[in-house]
C-alpha cells in the first residue's frame, strides 16, 4: 500500500480536535478518500484542502476498512472500481459494523453511471454519488453538507453533555453552604447565557411520563414551536403533535430509553402555525448513585432546514437523471414516428380516391400525432424541450383538456368549464400549456382529499392592453386569463407566499417534489404571460394564468392549413441533399421530397455528405438531422455549409435537442413532421428567396 502520510495538510493541528479560523472554533472533520488511483486521491485532497478537515488517503479496500474500524469518520469518499473488492462490498462491510454503520458515504465512480448500478450503491448504503472526472464544485458541495451536519451533530453532542452535567453540579450543590450556593447562582446564570445564545431548548422529564409530558428549562421552546412551555406539562399535548407515521419508531424509542441509556430521535411535530417540522431530539437518562434510572434530560433542535436542504438535492439529482433518459427516450421515439407519419402521408396521397382506406389512414396519422404529444409532454417535464409556440384555439383545446381531466381526477372531483364567446387566439406551446393546467388541477384534487368542485374558467381581458406583460412589453391584443379554482383546504398566507419556490412544497416526503408549480410559473414567464394565487383557508384556492393574446403576424402563421402538399409544390428538378444516420427516417424523407419532384442525393453522416458537396454541383437544398455519429454533426455542417455555400439553404430537423445545442442560426422542424410542415418551410424559404 503507497503511504500517503508525506503528504501532509497544509498547517499544525490545533489540540482538542478543534480547528481556529480567526476567533471562532471549528470543530475537526475527518474524511476518509478511497481509490486504487494515487492521482484521484490526490486530485480529492486538493480540492478539499481546507482548514478544519483532515484528510485519510488510502488505495486499497483492505486499508480502508482497517482504518474504519480504528478510526472516526464524518465521511467516507470509496471508488467504486477497485482490485480484489469493489466499492460495493466495501460499502457493505462498512455498514454492517455498529462503529461505522452511520458514517455516510459518498461513491465516487466514472463508469458505473447506469440507474441499476446506482441503485445497487443506494442498497449498499451509499448516501450520494460523485462522477468522475470530479467536478470540484460538485464535491466541495457535496462533501460540505455532510461536513455541516457532522459538525452541527458534534456541536450539539458536546454542549448535552455539557448541559448534563452542569444540571448535575447543581442538583449536587443544593445540600452545600453558602459557598456552593453562590456557586449554584453562577452556574444558573451560565446556564441561562447558553439557553439564550442556542437554537435549542433543554427538558427534564420521568422515565414514567416521558411520552406525555415534558417540563422545558427555559422559554426558547415557544420560540422554535410557538407553544408555551407550560402546554407542555398538559399529558399527552406532545404526542398528539406528533406525526401519526413517526409515532411507532418513536414511542418505541422512549420506552426502551432506560436500558439504552441515550436516544436520538427525528421526527415530524405541528407547530402552533400548523406547519410540521423536522426536531432532532436528543435523550440522556440521568441515574442515581446506585445506577438506577431517575430521571431524563433531553434537547430539541430544529433541523427542517437541513432535511429541505438534503431533499433539495435528492430532487434536483433525480430531475437530472430523468431528463437525461427522457432525452434519449424522445430521440428515437421521434425517429420512429418519423417513419410512420412520413409513409403515412405518402400513402394518404395513394389512397385518396378510397374515401374508406383514406379515412383509415386519417385515423392512423391522428393516433401518431398523439404519440408526438406524449412525447412532448416527457421533453416538458424534463425541461430538455424548448418552447413551440403554435396559434391555440380554446374552442379546440378546452373540450379535449376537459375530457383528459374528467379521466384523471376521479369521480369525488366535480370539474366544470366556463368560457366567454369570441374568445382571442393565443401563440403558445400547446403541450406546455396542457401539462401546466393538468399540474393545477392535481394540486387542486389533492387539496380536496374528501372531494369538491374544480372550476376552470377562461375569459377575455381587454383592459390588459395598457398593462405591461412579464416581459415588460405591452400586449397590444389583450390578455387571455385562465382561472383553476377548487373548493379545498385553502393555504395560509406564508405558504401562498411561498408557492413558487422550487422544490417547496407542503405534502408529505415522497409524495412531491416542489418543482410542480415552479415549472408552471417559468412557463408562464417564457410565454410573455404572468402567474398569480389567491388563497381562502377552509374556502379554496385560485391560480390565474395571463397570456397574452396572439398578434397578427402569429395569427396568419397559424392559419395556413395542411393541403395536399403534392399538388401546392413541385420541386421542379431542384436537388436535394438530405443528410440522416437511420436508414428508415432517410428513405422516408428521401420518398417524400422525390414525390415533390426534387432531385434527392442521400448522405449517412456529416463527413459523407460533406464530400458530395464538394463533389456534386447545383445542390439547391441541405435538409439534414442535427443529431449524427462522426465528426460532423448538423449543426456543425449547416455552420460550414453558410460558410462555404451561402447560395445552399439548409434546413435541420431533430427529435432532441440538447441543452448545449443552439440551432437559433438554422430553420428547424421538429420530428417527427408532416409533409405539409416540409413543403410550407420549403415553399416559404426555398422558392420564395428564388422569385425575390
Amino acid at each position: 500500500m503507497t503511504d500517503f502520510s508525506q503528504y501532509p495538510l497544509p498547517g499544525s493541528e490545533p489540540p482538542d480536535g478543534m480547528a481556529e479560523i480567526g476567533n471562532l472554533p471549528l470543530i475537526r472533520a475527518k474524511i476518509l478518500i478511497v481509490d486504487d488511483d494515487r492521482r484521484n486521491l490526490l486530485a480529492a485532497s486538493e480540492v478539499l484542502d481546507e482548514a478544519g478537515l483532515d484528510l485519510v488517503l488510502v488505495d486499497s479496500p483492505e486499508e480502508a476498512l482497517r482504518r474504519s474500524l480504528r478510526e472516526d469518520f464524518a465521511l467516507i469518499l470509496l471508488d467504486v472500481q477497485m482490485p480484489r473488492m469493489d466499492g460495493y462490498e466495501v460499502a457493505a462491510l462498512i455498514r454492517s459494523r455498529p462503529r461505522t454503520s452511520g458514517v455516510p458515504i459518498l461513491f465516487l465512480t466514472a463508469h458505473y453511471k447506469e440507474d441499476i448500478h446506482i441503485f445497487r450503491g443506494y442498497s449498499a448504503g451509499a448516501v450520494d454519488y460523485v462522477f468522475k472526472p470530479i467536478q470540484p464544485l460538485i464535491l466541495k458541495s457535496k462533501v460540505g453538507v455532510f461536513v455541516d451536519l457532522y459538525r452541527k451533530t458534534e456541536e450539539i453532542r458536546q454542549k448535552a453533555a455539557a448541559e448534563k452535567q452542569l444540571l448535575l453540579d447543581n442538583l449536587r450543590a443544593r445540600g452545600e453552604k453558602l459557598e456552593a450556593e453562590r456557586a449554584l447562582r453562577r452556574g444558573e446564570q451560565h446556564q441561562a447565557a447558553v439557553l439564550r445564545s442556542l437554537p435549542i431548548a433543554l427538558y427534564t422529564a420521568s422515565l414514567d411520563d416521558i411520552d406525555r409530558s415534558l417540563h422545558f428549562t427555559s422559554d426558547s421552546i415557544e420560540r422554535i414551536t410557538g407553544f408555551p412551555r407550560q402546554a407542555f406539562r398538559e399529558p399527552g399535548f406532545w404526542q398528539a403533535q406528533l406525526n401519526a407515521e413517526d409515532q411507532g419508531h418513536v414511542l418505541d424509542a422512549l420506552r426502551s430509553v432506560a436500558e439504552t441509556g441515550t436516544a436520538a430521535l427525528e421526527y415530524r411535530w405541528r407547530q402552533a402555525d400548523g406547519t410540521e417540522r423536522h426536531i432532532l431530539n436528543q435523550i440522556v437518562v440521568n441515574r442515581s448513585d446506585d445506577g438506577t434510572a431517575s430521571e431524563v434530560f433531553g434537547m430539541w433542535f430544529d433541523v427542517t432546514e437541513r432535511k429541505e436542504m438534503e431533499l433539495s438535492l435528492l430532487h434536483a439529482s433525480k430531475l437530472e437523471a430523468v431528463g437525461r433518459l427522457t432525452g434519449g427516450i424522445a430521440h428515437d421515439f421521434n425517429n420512429m414516428l418519423s417513419i410512420v407519419i412520413g409513409n403515412l402521408d405518402l400513402l394518404q396521397g395513394s389512397v385518396r380516391a378510397d374515401e374508406k382506406a383514406h379515412r383509415r389512414v386519417q385515423n392512423a396519422i391522428e393516433g401518431a400525432q398523439r404519440c408526438v404529444e406524449l412525447t412532448s409532454r416527457l421533453l416538458t417535464f424534463s425541461r430538455r424541450s424548448p418552447l413551440q409556440p403554435s396559434v391555440l384555439d380554446f374552442t379546440v383545446f378546452m373540450p379535449g383538456l376537459i375530457k383528459l381531466l374528467n379521466r384523471t381526477l376521479g369521480e369525488r372531483v366535480s370539474l366544470s368549464l366556463t368560457m366567454d364567446e369570441a374568445l382571442p387566439t393565443i401563440c403558445v406551446d400547446h403541450a406546455q400549456l396542457e401539462a401546466a393546467l393538468i399540474n393545477l388541477a392535481v394540486n387542486a384534487r389533492d387539496a380536496m382529499p374528501e372531494g369538491g368542485s374544480l372550476t376552470i374558467s377562461v375569459r377575455r381581458r381587454d383592459d390588459a392592453g395598457s398593462q405591461d406583460d412579464a416581459s415588460g412589453e405591452s400586449s397590444e391584443g389583450g390578455l387571455v386569463a385562465i382561472t383553476v379554482s377548487d373548493t379545498g383546504t385553502g393555504m395560509l398566507p406564508s405558504i401562498l407566499a411561498r408557492v413558487f419556490e422550487p422544490f417547496f412544497t407542503t405534502k408529505e416526503a415522497g409524495k412531491g417534489t416542489g418543482l410542480g408549480l415552479s415549472m408552471v410559473h417559468g412557463f408562464v414567464q417564457q410565454s410573455g404571460g404572468s402567474i398569480a394565487a389567491e388563497s381562502v383557508i377552509g374556502q379554496g384556492t385560485s391560480i390565474t394564468l395571463s397570456l397574452p393574446a396572439a398578434d397578427k403576424q402569429d395569427r396568419d402563421r397559424g392559419e395556413s392549413p395542411l393541403t395536399d402538399p403534392f399538388e401546392t409544390l413541385q420541386g421542379g428538378g431542384r436537388m436535394v441533399l438530405v443528410v440522416e444516420d437511420d436508414e428508415h427516417v432517410r428513405r422516408t424523407a428521401v420518398a417524400a421530397l422525390e414525390a415533390l419532384a426534387f432531385e434527392v442525393r442521400e448522405a449517412g453522416t456529416g463527413d459523407e455528405a460533406l464530400r458530395l458537396l464538394e463533389q456534386v454541383p447545383g445542390i439547391s437544398l441541405l435538409f439534414s438531422d442535427v443529431n449524427m455519429p462522426g465528426s460532423l454533426n448538423g449543426l456543425d455542417l449547416g455552420n460550414l455549409v453558410k460558410k462555404k455555400w451561402p447560395e445552399i439553404y439548409v434546413l435541420l430537423t431533430s427529435g432532441y435537442l440538447s441543452e448545449e445545442q443552439d440551432a437559433s442560426d438554422f430553420d428547424l422542424l421538429q420530428k417527427p413532421y408532416r409533409v405539409a410542415e416540409l413543403v410550407s418551410k420549403l415553399r416559404e424559404k426555398l422558392f420564395k428567396s428564388a422569385e425575390t
